[in-house]
């Protein structure tokens, strides 16, 4: 494992980790060192679970990695009692994604050209800084 200060490793967003610890350690203090180190431990599960889903995903001859690889890693590598909760979000994420095509069909339903929905918004744009500068 390498260093949790190594520049080029990509880590957790040290917001995103505070909010995780405070969620789950709400009455405790964890040192900056603690930080670092669940920082290390997380990167190193992802790579690990990523690698594990690369290999599976190279057997089935696929090139690229989809969720139900990741879910097979988490299996093979021991951590099947966490495969409902992995399914669980991925079933959220497709639906997340279904509701966004949703938003898009409707746009494009609308049968305005998308030149012209930008000049539209371009003139909303100027009349808002016209109000702010009469204000």
């Amino acid at each position: 494992m390498s260093g949790a200060n190594d520049d080029d490793e990509p880590a957790i967003p040290r917001a995103a980790l505070n909010k995780l610890i405070k969620e789950i350690l709400p009455s405790l203090r964890v040192s900056a060192e603690t930080r670092d180190l669940i920082s290390a431990c997380c990167t190193e599960f992802i790579h690990l679970v990523a690698s594990e889903a690369n290999d599976i995903c190279e057997k089935q001859q696929r090139k690229t990695i989809t969720p139900e690889h990741v879910v097979e890693a988490l299996e093979s590598l021991g951590f099947g009692e966490y495969r409902q909760d992995a399914e669980s979000v991925m079933n959220d994420c497709r639906e997340v994604q279904a509701k966004r095509r949703k938003c898009s069909t409707k746009l494009e339903k609308l049968g305005i050209p998308e030149d012209e929905l930008l000049r539209m918004q371009q003139e909303l744009f100027a009349k808002a800084r016209l109000q702010q500068q009469v204000c």
